[in-house]
C-alpha cells in the first residue's frame, strides 16, 4: 500500500514539474517574442486559458511547499557536498 502511494506521488511530482516547465516556456515566449502560446491556442479570455494558468500556479505552489518532500521521495541530496563535508 505504501509503495503504491509512493509511486503515485512520484507521478504527481512529474506532472507538476511538467506543467511548471511548460508554463515557464510560455513565459519565455511572452518575454522574448510577445507571443502567448496559451492564448494563441485557447483564446485570450477562454475558460480553458484560465484553467491552464490556474494549473501552472498550483504546480508552482506544490513544488515550492513540497520541495523537501519531493527531494526525499526521489532520494536527492539537498545541496552538493562541500569539500569539508566529504572529508569529515
Amino acid at each position: 500500500m505504501t509503495e503504491l502511494r509512493f509511486q503515485s506521488m512520484k507521478g504527481v511530482d512529474i506532472v507538476s514539474a511538467s506543467i511548471l516547465a511548460l508554463g515557464g516556456l510560455n513565459w519565455g515566449l511572452i518575454g522574448f517574442f510577445e507571443f502567448n502560446l496559451v492564448e494563441a491556442i485557447f483564446g485570450a479570455t477562454s475558460v480553458l486559458s484560465r484553467i491552464i494558468y490556474c494549473l501552472v500556479g498550483l504546480s508552482a505552489l506544490y513544488e515550492i511547499f513540497m520541495f523537501r518532500t519531493i527531494q526525499r521521495r526521489w532520494e536527492c541530496a539537498a545541496w552538493p557536498k562541500t569539500a569539508r563535508q566529504v572529508s569529515a
